[in-house]
């Protein structure tokens, strides 16, 4: 079943999430209420048919959440271990927050987005950074894999002493296509009104429905919830 949120909705799950992510979890029931609200946006994931990207999150997630409270120990020594530690904390930390921006931007159409920043009043020059944001590393995604498909076609690859070649011929491309990109996506967005004098119109009708409530109703229990939990429960 697929469930269409608010953009508005979205931005305030993400900000709960970072809130969250921010304070270290120091109990068993802090570290259930991380992970519950780490589930949702995987939830929300496959109800909106993003299956690989859920799974992948999921994935990785579970593993550092397994390996910090089986393997990782006070005691862990050498190289290796600083590696698993330091993969750990970032995944485990970082992960709740990545999961809900990219279900966001997964999810999220620019002219929904543009008209939830209209809405909230939010200024222009705010709303057209993100707006090119949201459609720039997408489409950076796609620029690099039609380099990697020609690179390939040139027989370019990381083995066969062309590793060199490889990092020349496909970064040095990206780059300059980064540059362009930008470029055109903030012409882009001056052209369809953003910026102007009059106030911009849209046909996007938003409008906070029953599961938009109920989310933010959740996220904000969860929240204090936790603050209760860590900083008043004695």
């Amino acid at each position: 079943m697929k469930i269409k949120l608010d953009p508005r909705t979205k931005l305030y799950m993400i900000f709960i999430v970072s809130a969250v992510v921010m304070m270290s979890a120091t109990t068993p029931f802090l570290w259930a209420v991380r992970i519950l609200m780490t589930v949702i946006p995987i939830i929300l994931l496959m109800c909106n048919k993003r299956y690989a990207s859920a799974i992948r999150f999921l994935f990785l997630y579970a593993v550092a959440l397994v390996l910090t409270f089986t393997c990782i120990t006070e005691d862990s020594k050498g190289i290796f271990m600083a590696f698993l530690v330091g993969y750990c904390a970032i995944i485990v930390q970082f992960a709740p927050a990545m999961i809900t921006a990219w279900y966001v931007v997964k999810t999220t159409k620019i002219d929904e987005f543009v008209s939830s920043m209209q809405k909230m009043h939010v200024p222009d020059g705010i709303t057209i950074s993100l707006a090119v944001v949201m459609r720039f590393f997408p489409t950076i995604k796609e620029e690099y894999a039609a380099i990697s498909d020609a690179m390939k076609m040139r027989g370019i690859r990381f083995g066969g002493g062309n590793a060199v070649k490889m990092m020349e011929f496909r970064m040095i491309p990206l780059l300059f296509s980064c540059v362009n990109i930008g470029d055109e996506l903030s012409a882009a967005a001056v052209t369809r009104g953003l910026g102007g004098k009059v106030k911009r119109s849209s046909i996007v009708d938003l409008k906070f429905k029953v599961q938009d409530y109920l989310l933010i109703i959740a996220f904000t229990a969860v929240l204090a919830v936790f603050i209760y939990n860590k900083y008043f429960m004695k």
